[in-house]
């Protein structure tokens, strides 16, 4: 068979250096990679256009673009899980917010339907009994997905949201970071709390995971099979995972983490009809492991 060519946006994670290195390659295909900075700006291309081959994307914009039909196909090869808590700040010289004081709050977050977004609103009303809909949402940019309908206040052009923050145009914001004296992360221990997290659901938040086209899933089987082996070799060459480990690979290795974040998603209307885990993969995928 013909050697293909297949354009691919990837972060610039440790685990995917040896193959942006071509120093893992594969005989079946190359991998030309096209550079977003930051990675989520290829989500809507992808999502709109499948302007590549082969994209990181983030779970929650793949569960939506799911639900709406699109032409892409999961491959679970986890490319960034991470703990959310550290993933909210108020301002530090407004007194102490907690999370049940987002309620009645202006709440920054770059756009509604981010995975950082999603999955810290579900620990919100899960976890600290918070009441979603008493927040007044505002974002910053549109959906990936262009079939969701989003009805949260727009910021004003020009603004920022971590400035509008400082500013006190907003009270907290989610999905940023910062080690400024002035910002203040929500929850007070992040780290403490995301370990007690961790105990009690027994599941890593995985954020960026990695699609094809369903035209090269149907076509080439066998470079989905290819490339899945790539990214599990790149994994092995950055070293041991840790504990727990924050890039499973696999269907049941995913399940649990893609099980809850479903559930946030349904609770959040972010998408329109529960998914079925099994229903994210096509044959192919749904035997990786």
């Amino acid at each position: 068979m013909d050697r293909l060519r297949l354009r691919t946006v990837l972060g610039n994670h440790q685990h995917v250096q040896a193959m942006k290195q071509r120093e893992l390659r594969s005989d079946l295909f190359d991998l030309d990679f096209v550079d977003f900075t930051p990675t989520n700006a290829a989500f809507k291309p992808m999502v709109r256009e499948q302007a590549f081959d082969v994209c990181e994307m983030a779970v929650v914009t793949y569960l939506m673009a799911k639900a709406y039909g699109k032409p892409l196909v999961l491959l679970p090869a986890v490319m960034l899980g991470r703990f959310q808590h550290g993933h909210a700040l108020y301002r530090a010289d407004r007194g102490t917010l907690s999370p049940r004081d987002l309620e009645g709050k202006r709440v920054g977050i770059r756009s509604f339907t981010t995975t950082t977004g999603a999955w810290m609103r579900g620990i919100l009303a899960n976890d600290y009994g918070v009441n979603l809909d008493r927040i007044d949402w505002v974002t910053f940019e549109d959906p990936h997905v262009a079939e969701y309908v989003d009805r949260t206040e727009r910021a004003p052009k020009g603004k920022t949201i971590i400035q509008m923050l400082k500013d006190g145009e907003l009270d907290a914001v989610l999905g940023e970071t910062s080690s400024g004296p002035a910002l203040k992360p929500l929850f007070a221990d992040p780290a403490g709390e995301a370990a007690q997290w961790y105990r009690r659901h027994g599941v890593v938040p995985v954020n960026h995971l990695v699609v094809v086209t369903e035209t090269l899933a149907r076509s080439r089987p066998d470079v989905v099979r290819e490339l899945y082996d790539l990214f599990k070799r790149g994994k092995a060459s950055a070293g041991p995972p840790g504990v727990p480990d924050l890039l499973p690979f696999g269907v049941e290795a995913n399940r649990k983490p893609l099980e809850l974040i479903i559930d946030y998603c349904v609770q959040q209307a972010l998408i329109p009809r529960r998914l079925q885990v099994d229903e994210l993969f096509d044959d192919t995928a749904r035997d990786l492991n």
